[in-house]
């Protein structure tokens, strides 16, 4: 039996399967069984414990786990979240059914900002379980400990899971949930750590059964056979030694290394000299400091829906000019690409019109809210020409959710009767592709949006988790979208850049590379891998890759080929 799943990294690893208990489940909604006060104090108390063990575990993290752990004890210990505890508690809910409904609030904000910040939410869910479990007195899944080397299975991990994690023991991940930029996906690439997430059948697997997790080919193997199990091995020896190849050991090793830590600190580009700038996406102005200092070169994506959601009418010019500001100064001298208000489908906002609808993916999002709104847009235009005259930036804006020449041309024109000199827009419709011809010409960019480009391609909710193992840009049918926009913005001379997530991903950086992308912008902790990665190959080599990719019949054999093509680098394989 094979259970699918997105791959992370290109490892593989063979080993016995030991599972992580499963998460606790919701509360029951019952009334208090105490007066009001004596509820709140419970959960004051629980918040309180909570955010002292995050803080407690933060300090004895490192790296990103430590940032993510502080923010987590930070979001216990939040005033206004007590408060609502409080309110909830006030109107009769036990203590514990309060807690999950306050922080659920929360977990919909998160998800209606979409993209990273939608992946965050399993960082607050776990800040709420922890919470609810001192509450009752149950424990909280651990990660399991073992005197032997494992495969872990497990729903999901939170920071303060991956932070504790014995990477001498743990020989790959394997997680019914998360994403492409789940904690799990980061912790996986940062640490070389074969990973499966969003693998939904791994919940079939037992302690102690032997499994091959195939990385590179989004697959976990389970009973293998002797054949699949010498394969497996043989690869696993290949990649190990890249790897180490990447790491320093012998003479062209440490070339590679020094090569790899240079590039964290230049620009980004391939081993023959072609430049790929490499920027960051932001969704909050605080991000900015983040996103210097992991090395981006400007900002890809700057989402502005922070600015909207949870209000009852737009913010004015001025309070929008305020805030761009704060974050376009860090960038000053830099490219920074706005994405304008992309409402709709989960984030409804009542001053653009937005009522039920059947299928809201498929409904008025994006521009053609804003087009029927087109006050709210002009205001934002105009805020974002004034923050770039006040802090220098090379200010490119795009719209989101554009279809087809039509819609092109109604952003391109009003864009450039407020000021705006740099006009794009979000190719992240499947008609947008196929008509890439028709509006590359009218635009100064394209910016690829993998993450809705691959759930409209594949008819797969994002946010669904039963149909997760759909949600992989790898698919051939999306690769062959991103060619389709790569050639249009070769044959019009314009950037074309990559915005969704998959852009973190090494691997497929490079693929997208050689399907023309020119540029690619990420969530900040990303960029150091796929600056080294890069920093590898050339184009050349990157072309080969991707070909090799779009030839293939699915999503895991798409990165299997790109895989094998790049093994036969000189620069992959030791001398």
């Amino acid at each position: 039996m094979q259970i699918s799943g997105i791959g992370i990294g290109r490892g593989i690893a063979v080993g016995a399967v030991l599972r992580m208990a499963e998460p606790i489940a919701a509360p029951a909604d019952l009334p208090r069984a105490a007066d009001a006060s004596s509820e709140a104090s419970r959960a004051h108390s629980a918040l309180r414990a909570t955010a002292d063990d995050l803080s407690a575990r933060a300090v004895m993290a490192g790296g990103e786990a430590r940032d993510v752990l502080e923010a987590q004890a930070l979001i216990a210990a939040d005033p206004s979240v007590a408060v609502e505890i409080d309110e909830r508690i006030e109107a009769g809910q036990c203590a514990e059914r309060a807690v999950f409904d306050a922080f659920g609030s929360y977990r919909r904000t998160l998800e209606g900002l979409g993209g990273y910040l939608a992946e965050r939410v399993a960082d607050l869910d776990d800040v709420s379980r922890r919470v609810i479990a001192r509450l009752t007195g149950v424990p909280m899944p651990e990660v399991p400990t073992s005197d032997l080397p494992y495969i872990l299975v497990a729903h999901d991990l939170a920071p303060a899971d991956t932070a504790g994690l014995d990477l001498e023991k743990v020989l790959a991940i394997v997680t019914a949930a998360g994403g492409p930029t789940s904690h799990t996906a980061i912790l996986a690439r940062q640490r070389r750590l074969p990973a499966i997430v969003g693998a939904a059948g791994c919940r079939e697997l037992a302690d102690g059964q032997l499994v091959v997790v195939d990385a590179p080919a989004g697959l976990v193997v389970c009973d293998p056979s002797a054949t699949e199990l010498d394969g497996a091995r043989a690869r696993g020896r290949l990649a190990a030694a890249r790897d180490a190849l990447v790491a320093g050991g012998g003479q062209r090793a440490q070339a590679d290394g020094a090569a790899a830590q240079g590039a964290a600190t230049k620009p980004g580009g391939l081993a023959d000299g072609t430049r790929v700038p490499l920027l960051a996406n932001l969704a909050h102005a605080s991000d900015a400091a983040t996103a210097i200092a992991f090395g981006a070169e400007g900002v890809g994506l700057l989402r502005t829906e922070f600015l909207y959601l949870d209000r009852h009418r737009a913010p004015s010019v001025a309070e929008q000019t305020e805030r761009y500001v704060e974050a376009f100064r860090p960038f000053a001298g830099r490219p920074v690409i706005v994405r304008v208000l992309d409402a709709g489908a989960d984030k409804k906002l009542a001053f653009l019109g937005h009522e039920h609808e059947e299928n809201p993916a498929l409904g008025r999002r994006g521009i053609r809210a804003l087009r029927e709104h087109e006050e709210v847009l002009v205001d934002q235009l105009r805020a974002l020409v004034a923050a770039r005259e006040t802090t220098g930036v090379e200010l490119g804006v795009m719209a989101p959710m554009v279809a087809d020449a039509d819609e092109t041309e109604y952003f391109v024109e009003l864009a450039r009767e407020v000021g705006v000199s740099r006009v794009g827009i979000n190719a992240e419709v499947p008609s947008a592709a196929v008509l890439a011809d028709q509006l590359a010409p009218l635009v100064d960019f394209i910016s690829i949006g993998t993450n809705d480009l691959t759930q409209y391609a594949l008819a797969a909710d994002r946010m669904l988790g039963s149909v997760a193992a759909f949600q992989d840009p790898w698919h051939p049918a999306v690769l062959r979208l991103a060619r389709m926009i790569g050639a249009a913005g070769a044959a019009a001379g314009i950037p074309v850049g990559v915005c969704g997530e998959a852009a973190g991903d090494p691997l497929l950086a490079l693929v997208l590379v050689g399907l023309g992308a020119t540029e690619l912008s990420m969530t900040p902790a990303l960029l150091p891998e796929v600056r080294s990665e890069l920093s590898r190959y050339t184009l050349a080599e990157a072309r080969g890759a991707a070909e090799a990719s779009v030839a293939a019949r699915s999503a895991a054999s798409a990165r299997a080929a790109a895989s094998s093509a790049l093994s036969l680098s000189p620069r992959s394989v030791p001398s």
